[in-house]
Protein backbone atom coordinates (compact mmCIF):
# COMPACT_ATOMS: atom_id res chain seq x y z
CA UNK A 1 0.00 0.00 0.00
CA UNK A 2 1.33 3.33 -0.70
CA UNK A 3 2.09 5.84 1.84
CA UNK A 4 0.26 9.13 2.07
CA UNK A 5 -0.33 12.08 4.80
CA UNK A 6 -3.75 12.61 3.95
CA UNK A 7 -5.83 11.51 6.79
CA UNK A 8 -8.99 9.30 5.39
CA UNK A 9 -6.07 7.70 3.32
CA UNK A 10 -7.64 4.32 5.30
CA UNK A 11 -9.10 1.33 4.84
CA UNK A 12 -13.15 1.80 3.81
CA UNK A 13 -14.36 -0.80 5.85
CA UNK A 14 -17.26 -0.72 3.59
CA UNK A 15 -14.80 -2.47 1.05
CA UNK A 16 -13.86 -5.02 2.58
CA UNK A 17 -15.53 -7.89 1.08
CA UNK A 18 -13.33 -7.33 -2.29
CA UNK A 19 -10.13 -7.96 -0.41
CA UNK A 20 -10.18 -11.36 -1.91
CA UNK A 21 -9.84 -9.64 -5.24
CA UNK A 22 -6.61 -8.02 -4.22
CA UNK A 23 -3.61 -9.69 -6.09
CA UNK A 24 -2.41 -10.52 -9.88
CA UNK A 25 -4.87 -12.65 -11.95
CA UNK A 26 -4.61 -14.08 -15.29
CA UNK A 27 -7.16 -14.32 -17.59
CA UNK A 28 -8.70 -16.86 -20.40
CA UNK A 29 -11.91 -16.26 -21.97
CA UNK A 30 -14.31 -15.91 -25.22
CA UNK A 31 -16.40 -13.17 -27.10
CA UNK A 32 -18.73 -13.47 -29.48
CA UNK A 33 -16.94 -11.57 -31.66
CA UNK A 34 -14.28 -13.75 -31.97
CA UNK A 35 -15.71 -17.32 -32.37
CA UNK A 36 -12.99 -19.82 -31.44
CA UNK A 37 -10.50 -17.75 -30.34
CA UNK A 38 -9.05 -18.48 -26.64
CA UNK A 39 -8.11 -14.87 -25.30
CA UNK A 40 -5.71 -14.39 -22.75
CA UNK A 41 -4.99 -11.31 -20.03
CA UNK A 42 -3.96 -10.32 -17.13
CA UNK A 43 -5.80 -8.36 -14.51
CA UNK A 44 -4.64 -6.76 -11.26
CA UNK A 45 -6.74 -5.41 -8.11
CA UNK A 46 -4.87 -3.24 -5.22
CA UNK A 47 -5.99 -1.03 -2.44
CA UNK A 48 -4.48 2.66 -3.52
CA UNK A 49 -5.41 5.58 -0.81
CA UNK A 50 -4.35 3.00 1.78
CA UNK A 51 -7.65 0.96 1.20
CA UNK A 52 -10.35 4.05 0.73
CA UNK A 53 -10.43 2.78 -2.60
CA UNK A 54 -9.72 -0.31 -4.87
CA UNK A 55 -8.14 -0.06 -8.09
CA UNK A 56 -8.38 -2.47 -11.01
CA UNK A 57 -5.97 -2.45 -14.41
CA UNK A 58 -7.17 -5.18 -16.90
CA UNK A 59 -5.60 -6.39 -19.96
CA UNK A 60 -6.45 -9.00 -23.10
CA UNK A 61 -3.38 -9.79 -25.36
CA UNK A 62 -5.47 -9.18 -28.47
CA UNK A 63 -6.00 -5.41 -30.21
CA UNK A 64 -9.69 -5.77 -30.29
CA UNK A 65 -10.22 -5.84 -26.78
CA UNK A 66 -9.06 -2.29 -24.88
CA UNK A 67 -6.87 -2.16 -21.89
CA UNK A 68 -8.90 -0.74 -18.71
CA UNK A 69 -8.71 0.92 -15.55
CA UNK A 70 -11.64 0.63 -12.79
CA UNK A 71 -11.97 2.35 -9.10
CA UNK A 72 -14.37 0.72 -6.92
CA UNK A 73 -15.75 2.66 -4.41
CA UNK A 74 -18.95 2.96 -1.81
CA UNK A 75 -21.64 5.33 -0.45
CA UNK A 76 -22.20 3.83 3.01
CA UNK A 77 -25.27 6.10 3.59
CA UNK A 78 -26.76 3.96 1.07
CA UNK A 79 -25.04 0.61 2.08
CA UNK A 80 -24.36 0.57 -2.05
CA UNK A 81 -20.98 -0.13 -4.26
CA UNK A 82 -20.00 1.35 -7.35
CA UNK A 83 -17.68 1.47 -10.28
CA UNK A 84 -15.59 4.10 -12.32
CA UNK A 85 -14.17 2.61 -15.43
CA UNK A 86 -12.11 3.94 -18.05
CA UNK A 87 -10.30 2.39 -21.08
CA UNK A 88 -7.68 2.93 -23.53
CA UNK A 89 -11.02 3.97 -26.40
CA UNK A 90 -11.40 7.33 -24.16
CA UNK A 91 -15.02 5.04 -22.73
CA UNK A 92 -16.24 6.12 -19.24
CA UNK A 93 -19.04 4.19 -17.44
CA UNK A 94 -20.33 4.06 -14.13
CA UNK A 95 -21.58 0.59 -13.34
CA UNK A 96 -23.52 -0.34 -9.66
CA UNK A 97 -22.17 -3.00 -8.20
CA UNK A 98 -22.89 -5.65 -5.71
CA UNK A 99 -20.91 -8.59 -3.73
CA UNK A 100 -22.55 -11.13 -1.71
CA UNK A 101 -22.07 -15.25 -1.04
CA UNK A 102 -18.86 -15.00 -2.97
CA UNK A 103 -20.79 -13.22 -6.10
CA UNK A 104 -19.57 -10.29 -7.22
CA UNK A 105 -21.87 -8.39 -10.03
CA UNK A 106 -21.66 -5.45 -11.92
CA UNK A 107 -24.27 -3.57 -14.55
CA UNK A 108 -24.82 -0.53 -16.10
CA UNK A 109 -28.20 0.15 -17.89
CA UNK A 110 -27.87 2.81 -20.29
CA UNK A 111 -30.10 3.57 -23.46
CA UNK A 112 -28.37 1.65 -26.27
CA UNK A 113 -26.17 -0.10 -24.26
CA UNK A 114 -26.53 -2.28 -20.70
CA UNK A 115 -24.06 -4.35 -19.72
CA UNK A 116 -24.07 -6.68 -17.04
CA UNK A 117 -21.16 -9.16 -15.62
CA UNK A 118 -21.36 -11.97 -12.56
CA UNK A 119 -18.04 -12.73 -11.16
CA UNK A 120 -18.77 -16.52 -8.96
CA UNK A 121 -16.14 -16.80 -6.56
CA UNK A 122 -14.65 -20.77 -6.54
CA UNK A 123 -11.16 -22.67 -5.70
CA UNK A 124 -11.25 -20.98 -2.29
CA UNK A 125 -11.10 -17.66 -4.04
CA UNK A 126 -8.32 -18.34 -6.54
CA UNK A 127 -10.49 -18.81 -9.11
CA UNK A 128 -13.23 -16.84 -10.64
CA UNK A 129 -15.43 -17.26 -12.86
CA UNK A 130 -16.89 -14.19 -15.34
CA UNK A 131 -20.09 -14.54 -17.54
CA UNK A 132 -20.90 -10.71 -19.56
CA UNK A 133 -24.09 -10.14 -21.28
CA UNK A 134 -25.10 -7.33 -23.02
CA UNK A 135 -28.33 -5.74 -24.21
CA UNK A 136 -28.65 -2.62 -27.24
CA UNK A 137 -32.24 -1.99 -26.70
CA UNK A 138 -32.85 -2.80 -22.43
CA UNK A 139 -35.02 -5.80 -23.38
CA UNK A 140 -32.95 -8.91 -25.57
CA UNK A 141 -30.05 -9.96 -23.75
CA UNK A 142 -26.76 -11.80 -25.65
CA UNK A 143 -23.86 -13.11 -24.73
CA UNK A 144 -20.68 -10.59 -24.19
CA UNK A 145 -16.94 -11.43 -22.84
CA UNK A 146 -16.88 -14.21 -20.36
CA UNK A 147 -13.41 -14.52 -18.60
CA UNK A 148 -11.85 -16.89 -16.34
CA UNK A 149 -9.56 -15.67 -13.50
CA UNK A 150 -6.90 -17.64 -12.42
CA UNK A 151 -4.69 -16.51 -8.95
CA UNK A 152 -1.19 -15.35 -9.95
CA UNK A 153 0.13 -14.34 -6.40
Amino acid sequence: MEISTNKASMPNPALKPFSGLVGEWETTGTHPMVPGTILHGRTSFKWIEGGAFLVMHASINDERFPDGVAIFGSDDALGKYFMLYFDERGVSRKQDVSFQDNVLKWWRDAPQFSQSYTFTFTDNGNTIIGKGELSKDGTNWEKDLDLTYTRIR
